[in-house]
């Protein structure tokens, strides 16, 4: 078995390592000294003070990536997915399974990373195009600690391969037919992420939180059924498991987002901060227009919006959610 993952952030990487011991592993890096580094056993960038899989092999070129790849593991944020799978679409048989990684709305289109796949490698088969996803934060997986994912994809038999090559003693991997599903869940968490972020840089504690959690899986339920997913999907690992990981943890950048919003700090000061991207930045406003295509009402990803492309202040959306009228659960 041979996968090339493309894309070597955080997560990226820490699939690759992951995969490197079972399988030959091939990381595409867009910049050359990040690759040597990696082939060094380490990613300073990304996951500093982490080892990395002595079997793991990091390149620039995307194409000799891809190049005799038993299955691609996508791991490119939404605003750039689109213009890296385009350069290797040459090197990528019809027929071989891809797997997303990326929880993001691309923003021209308003398409899932697998629509975009789709889209791109028109030829290719899509019930053989997935998305990996869940409760995943990087360092802590890397760390070692317990974790869980789902593998979404149509083709169940590619699935239950797939599932297999990244099964391991502490890392549990579910399969799922629900692509739609799962993958909105997983760009729509990110705006939510933002919101209990925001409340937490406020002062607020648990009731506050929690209440915005709970207000935003209805949310994203409500959004991802109408795009076509299943309600089952938004009660699992993609929908409210990712949900509590991302907007507790402060190793989510989303959370970190919101926590600096909430403490009076701008969006474009947060970001200087960041060597990382945090896809609910560009991706809400992708989700309100999705909302309103779906004629969704989404009242905590309007306040979120409002906050990161309208400058308006945190508090002032809190009490905005808090004063709306009142109606049954």
């Amino acid at each position: 078995m041979r996968v090339a993952v493309i894309g070597a952030g955080s997560w990226g990487t820490t699939v690759a390592s992951m995969l490197a011991p079972k399988a030959q592993t091939v990381l595409w890096a867009r910049r050359p000294e990040l690759a040597n580094q990696i082939n060094e056993g380490a990613n300073p960038d990304y996951l500093p003070g982490f080892e990395l899989s002595s079997e793991l092999t990091a390149v620039t070129d995307v194409e000799a990536a891809i190049d005799g790849a038993d299955v691609i593991v996508m791991s490119v944020p939404s605003h750039g997915f689109r213009s890296v799978l385009e350069h290797a679409a040459g090197a990528i048989a019809p027929t071989i399974p891809i797997i997303s990684l990326s929880k993001g709305i691309e923003q021209s289109s308003l398409m899932r990373m697998t629509e975009v796949a789709s889209d791109v490698l028109r030829g290719h088969e899509h019930e053989q195009v997935g998305v990996l996803t869940g409760p995943n934060l990087a360092r802590e997986i890397m760390a070692g600690q317990p974790a869980a994912t789902v593998i979404a994809m149509e083709d169940q038999g590619t699935a239950v391969e797939i599932q297999s090559l990244f099964m391991g003693p502490l890392f549990r991997v579910y399969t799922n037919t629900d692509v739609v599903g799962a993958e909105s869940a997983g760009a729509l968490k990110n705006v939510m992420a933002i919101a209990a972020g925001m409340a937490e840089g406020l002062g607020f504690g648990l009731n506050t939180v929690s209440m915005l959690m709970t207000r935003a899986l209805v949310e994203m339920s409500r959004l991802g059924v109408a795009m076509g997913g299943r309600p089952s999907t938004f009660a699992g690992l993609a929908g409210m498991g990712d949900l509590i990981a991302t907007c507790m943890s402060s190793e989510s950048r989303n959370h970190r987002v919101g926590l600096g919003l909430g403490q009076g700090k701008t969006i474009d000061e947060i970001v200087s901060e960041m060597n990382m991207v945090a896809e609910g930045v560009k991706s809400t406003k992708g989700i309100l227009a999705l909302a309103d295509r779906y004629n969704i009402e989404m009242p905590i990803a309007e306040q979120v919006g409002r906050v990161l492309y309208e400058d308006a202040p945190v508090p002032e959306a809190i009490a905005i959610l808090m004063g709306r009228s009142a109606k049954p659960e």
